[in-house]
């Protein structure tokens, strides 16, 4: 058997790029249809270790960001340093109510003027989730708001009350006894059932009001179906954030204010978890759960993205003699 050298590919220390050239060798020496380029390759490796391996943040936006109508302190001074900074960041909310567009004009009226881009929500996480599912296509029965609704239509799932896929659930303004009952039906029917988030409740300025995961209730327990969540803290939206951003989670920041979404679905992601109390938990209740953050921060603007080191290079530093 020909021996293969890997040194032209790329260099003994680089182990992700070492398995990549492999793959690439094998290729060529069982003669498939790839078109070996060294150069290429080593190219290929040091743009997907950098686009890999850069520091970036995501974060949660209520209690994060702002609480109500009103930026909290620091946020607008951090967003700044990112992207004064060249740092990959995303706002991710498992709302699903609102469109990416919508959003952003949210923020810019606060003074935060970003990409419609920068926003992943629960909506774009389920519609990304059936994609996959389901390459060949697919169908749904939709109760929720014209942020799921976009996103389905933009993913070609046909929305539909005849013989769907799919039931999904998300946040509505449009929620009744006849949709409970359609709803209902076409899950005994056979139809797959699908929640955006498990999120209990939702704020309003009068207080909390139910969310998605309160609206799922009476139908999960007519059919003793229980729904699939796509939002946090379930790790298929964590990753699927960090692929949109095209970052390794070892090196990526997960700041939020909860410690049933945020926190825990970033430790289960292999995120560095940031804690920021400027939201609806203090350390009385961070210190109830048997899990805890890696940060504890009184409101984002105290974390500075030059100085904070992830939990991979906190551990390498610590190993060093």
């Amino acid at each position: 058997m020909k021996k293969i050298d890997l040194k032209p590919f790329v260099s003994q220390r680089d182990h992700y790029g070492k398995k990549m050239a492999l793959l690439f060798a094998l290729c060529a020496v069982k003669k498939t249809s790839f078109i070996i380029n060294h150069r290429n390759i080593e190219k290929a490796v040091i743009m997907s270790e950098q686009r890999s391996y850069r520091k970036s943040f995501i974060m949660d936006m209520d209690g994060v960001v702002y609480t109500g109508s009103k930026l909290i302190a620091g946020a607008s001074e951090f967003v700044d340093r990112l992207i004064q900074g060249g740092y990959k960041f995303l706002f991710l909310t498992n709302n699903s109510y609102h469109t990416r567009l919508e959003l952003q004009d949210r923020l810019q009226g606060m003074g935060i003027k970003v990409d419609a881009d920068c926003f992943y929500t629960s909506a774009m996480a389920t519609a990304s989730f059936l994609k996959v599912q389901r390459p060949g296509g697919c169908s749904a029965y939709v109760i929720g708001g014209k942020g799921v609704l976009d996103e389905l239509e933009q993913a070609n799932i046909e929305v539909t009350t005849k013989k769907p896929d799919y039931v999904i659930i998300g946040e509505t303004e449009e929620y009744d006894y006849a949709k409970i009952i359609e709803a209902t039906l076409l899950i005994q029917e056979g139809a797959k059932f699908i929640a955006t988030n498990p999120d209990l409740t939702g704020p309003s300025l009068r207080g909390p009001v139910p969310a998605c995961g309160a609206l799922v209730t009476p139908i999960e327990k007519v059919t003793g179906v229980s729904p699939y969540f796509l939002g946090k803290p379930n790790p298929v939206m964590m990753f699927l954030a960090r692929k949109k951003l095209g970052v390794h989670s070892a090196n990526c920041f997960m700041i939020g204010d909860r410690m049933d979404t945020d926190i825990m679905g970033g430790l289960e992601s292999g995120m560095t978890t940031c804690l920021v109390l400027s939201g609806v938990t203090d350390r009385e209740i961070m210190n109830r759960f048997p899990y805890q953050p890696d940060y504890v921060f009184n409101h984002i603007g105290e974390i500075d993205p030059d100085v904070i080191l992830s939990r991979r290079d906190r551990v390498e530093n610590e190993a060093q003699p």
